[in-house]
């Protein structure tokens, strides 16, 4: 009864509000001017985008996430809280790394780096992972709660640790390809609807999707 009465008051605490028709948004955000949403989205509370975020269909972010910099994730991604995404990076090669407003009137803000960083689609992104600048995810990935992903991560891999490493692949390469061909992100709601079987199948034991899709 506790946690139903706690559930009932946080939607009043933080709730959600309709923004031009294609995400649902914290008030509790900041930086609501640098998303661009595509669609039935969800941005809870503390987010912050201090860049360019441009977020695919159906993707989901999590409290305290923050995008720094140019960010692109694909459909149906569902990110973890406190996630960290920063494509941008302080200068190393000039005398300071210090380049805040204050400094030279501003005249430094210019050497900032933006190495834009791209999510696929379906990915997985666990508790407080931290994606740094230039990093591309493939489809289908799952980034492990604490990772720092520093390199690239191929399709339907599985990273965790500090630096982020393959633990394993999800599925067979031949199932990975069968997938990307696929592309289900792309599917309409009816063609999805016609493929509903092979969501609900373990594709750790089967030698093909195809197997599933003809029946």
């Amino acid at each position: 009864m506790k946690f139903k009465i706690i559930k009932h008051l946080r939607k009043y605490i933080y709730p959600l509000w309709n923004y031009k028709g294609k995400a649902k948004v914290s008030p509790w955000i900041r930086g609501l001017q640098n998303f661009t949403f595509k669609g039935e989205n969800i941005v809870p509370e503390f987010c912050v985008s201090a860049g360019k975020a441009t977020i695919g269909y159906r993707t989901t972010l999590g409290v305290h996430n923050f995008l720094g910099g140019t960010i692109e994730i694909g459909k149906y991604c569902q990110i973890g809280g406190y996630v960290a995404f920063h494509a941008s990076n302080h200068p190393i090669n000039y005398p300071t790394t210090y380049i805040n407003s204050s400094f030279f009137n501003g005249d430094l803000v210019k050497l900032k780096e933006d190495n834009p960083i791209k999510l696929g689609n379906d990915i997985w992104v666990g508790h407080a992972v931290i994606v740094l600048s230039g990093v591309t995810v493939g489809d289908g990935a799952i980034l492990a709660a604490g990772a720092v992903v520093t390199k690239d991560v191929a399709p339907y891999t599985i990273v965790g640790g500090n630096p982020a490493k393959p633990i394993r692949k999800r599925f067979s390469d031949k199932i990975i390809n069968e997938l990307l061909e696929l592309k289900w992100w792309d599917m309409t709601e009816e063609e999805l609807e016609k493929v509903k079987p092979l969501f609900l199948t373990d594709l750790t034991k089967v030698d093909s999707i195809y197997t599933i899709l003809k029946k």
